[in-house]
């Protein structure tokens, strides 16, 4: 690793030792942050495939119940019935803290089930359709807070992987490598010195 180009003296040594100090700290305190982001991105991982589990056993259960209200009521009463259904719901950003990192993610509240129509023309599968459906739109918002908050916790894992490898093969060890070029370089001048204070000493004495 090449050494800075500064010159060699007793300020610059000083102030390299500093700077060697608290690129170490940094490094040290980045590495925790980025154990920690990663463990917690692991959580959210984790807990995305739940979700995707749940997602997929609820779709299971869904549409093949739709495919039996079709049957039952046929397509132009389901239509009735899907136009009757209230689709209200607020999205609000929600603030999360991770790893003690502030994020900013969604949070969805959906409307309460009820009863949209007329028990007129309709059979339970249409109450079974509705339930599982509304279910499936929980899941899916929560999915979308979650991926949200994974995507922009990845990216602050990679910005500090990549700040903690500039520290630890390019910062630290040049400076590393500049403090012992300028130690060498004012130990040499330090044995010139008293070289050449001895030759003078010598030199009078005589």
């Amino acid at each position: 690793m090449a050494k800075l180009n500064i010159a060699p003296t007793k300020s610059n040594l000083l102030a390299q030792k500093e700077q060697l100090n608290v690129s170490v700290g940094g490094y040290d305190l980045l590495e925790q942050k980025r154990e920690i982001l990663v463990m917690e991105l692991m959580r959210l991982v984790d807990k995305v495939k739940l979700l995707e589990h749940d997602i997929d056993a609820v779709i299971d259960k869904a549409y093949p119940a739709l495919r039996k209200m079709l049957m039952h009521v046929g397509g132009d009463r389901v239509e009735d019935i899907s136009r009757a259904v209230k689709y209200d719901f607020n999205i609000r950003s929600k603030p999360v803290t991770i790893g003690g990192m502030n994020f900013s993610s969604i949070d969805v509240e959906l409307p309460e089930k009820e009863l949209f129509y007329s028990f007129m023309g309709t059979f339970s599968s249409c109450d079974e359709v509705i339930s599982y459906f509304f279910e499936l739109l929980k899941l899916l918002t929560d999915m979308a807070s979650i991926r949200t908050i994974v995507w922009r916790l990845a990216n602050e894992v990679k910005k500090t992987q990549r700040r903690v490898n500039a520290l630890d093969k390019m910062v630290i060890p040049q400076t590393k490598e500049t403090v012992k070029y300028i130690e060498s370089v004012l130990e040499e001048r330090e044995r010139e010195n008293v070289f050449v204070l001895k030759a003078l000493k010598n030199r009078n004495g005589k």
